[in-house]
């Protein structure tokens, strides 16, 4: 453990600042999941809604410096790959 005042205050601040990020990437890939299990459902409609959702939480994400911004443009065309997919295997 720190024993100089600076060194406890940045512990404290780090451990606060690592579970504000668990949080957030527990609720990232929660919205990512919704996506991915609609599109397993084949309910083209939720699986829409479900992207419109998890769109602004990946970019928010990306700007916040919780994931890289090319992941965030990864995530966002994969996900959107298995919609078109699933848009092409019912029609």
């Amino acid at each position: 453990m720190a024993n100089i005042a600076s060194a406890k205050k940045r512990a404290k601040q780090a451990e606060k600042h690592r579970a504000q990020n668990a949080s957030a990437r527990s609720r990232l890939r929660t919205f990512v999941k919704k996506v991915v299990l609609a599109v397993a459902s084949g309910d083209l409609d939720k699986a829409r809604a479900a992207y419109q959702e998890a769109v602004p939480v990946i970019d928010s994400s990306a700007g916040k410096g919780l994931i890289h911004k090319n992941k965030a443009a990864r995530s966002k065309s994969r996900l959107s790959a298995r919609i078109k997919a699933l848009a092409t295997k019912t029609a």
